[in-house]
């Protein structure tokens, strides 16, 4: 079994066709247990899923469609074409977010319930249902992508495959500052008959335990699969050295998982309430400080940030 977002071919480059069918509701669709998993790495990259309910970012959707009905996705459920869901590296499954395509403005509510898009140029994967929803047209889009919490009855409707209203438009002055952060990153390829997109790489299937935090990835085999269960690694101390400057990896509901991603970038895990929190440093200075961001950036920790101590 492959996640839906696992695979692709020349199709899923393509506009989103028009006048979808309607969806109807799919059975055993639920929004728990929620899944998040341990550290995985495809490519040579290494994504570490978490629980960041103040996820926001701005990068680059592509979209997937008709050619990956019925085949499961990441979390167990069945891909929907015609849905409002998406694929995305790293949040927890089911999550929902706020997509805003930045070049209209336009924010639609989407339900991730897959992993990808595994390629590192793009942010997210939307069925055709939500890009036809957001307006997309092109095969990739500039958009913001902002974890929320929706009311139950939206949280429903989106379950059973149907649309929910879009947000309000986003103030044009908002839109001048998130265009300007996704000009800083590079521009995927749109393919064209000329130049076919290569298949992604195969993104993990999470795993059905019952609560974030203890659940794990299973890779395929012969035949069957497995759970790729490991021994939690130990993450160094907290640092010692003066500093102003760190480097902020992420925040985990898990102690286990903090633990790997803390030695995957040799940092240090301090507990922050209900959270235990991933730290790169101390560094003396700024400079010091975001060359060592962009080495945890490399290793796939997007949300990474510099926060100066005061």
């Amino acid at each position: 079994m492959l996640s839906g977002c696992g695979s692709m071919d020349g199709k899923r480059e393509g506009g989103p066709a028009a006048n979808p069918a309607p969806s109807s509701a799919v059975a055993g669709v639920a929004d728990v247990p929620v899944k998040i998993g341990d550290p995985y790495s495809v490519g040579g990259v290494t994504y570490t899923p978490a629980d960041i309910p103040d996820y926001d970012d701005v990068g680059y959707a592509s979209w997937y469609g008709d050619e990956l009905a019925g085949r499961p996705t990441a979390n167990g459920e069945t891909f929907d074409p015609a849905g409002i869901s998406a694929a995305h590296k790293t949040l927890p499954l089911p999550s929902y977010v706020e997509v805003t395509a930045l070049d209209t403005g336009r924010t639609i509510l989407v339900r991730v319930n897959d992993r990808g898009p595994m390629v590192s140029d793009r942010l997210i994967d939307l069925s055709r249902g939500a890009a036809e929803q957001l307006g997309l047209t092109d095969s990739v889009a500039a958009v913001r992508v902002r974890r929320t919490n929706p009311p139950a009855a939206e949280r429903a409707q989106l379950r059973s495959g149907k649309p929910v209203r879009e947000r309000i438009a986003t103030p044009g002055s908002l839109l001048a500052i998130l265009r300007s952060k996704a000009k800083a990153l590079p521009v995927p390829k749109a393919a064209t008959a000329a130049t076919p997109v290569a298949a992604q790489p195969a993104a993990p299937i999470a795993s059905g335990k019952a609560k974030p935090g203890d659940d794990r990835f299973v890779v395929e085999g012969p035949g069957t699969t497995k759970p790729a269960i490991k021994p939690a690694p130990t993450a160094k101390p907290a640092a010692t050295v003066a500093g102003k400057y760190a480097v902020q990896v992420g925040a985990f509901s898990s102690e286990t998982r903090a633990n790997a991603a803390a030695k995957s970038v040799d940092g240090y895990v301090t507990k922050a309430g209900n959270l235990w929190r991933v730290r790169v440093g101390p560094f003396a200075s700024d400079t010091d400080a975001r060359g060592a961001l962009g080495k945890v950036k490399a290793k796939g920790f997007r949300d990474a940030v510099v926060q100066r101590d005061r």
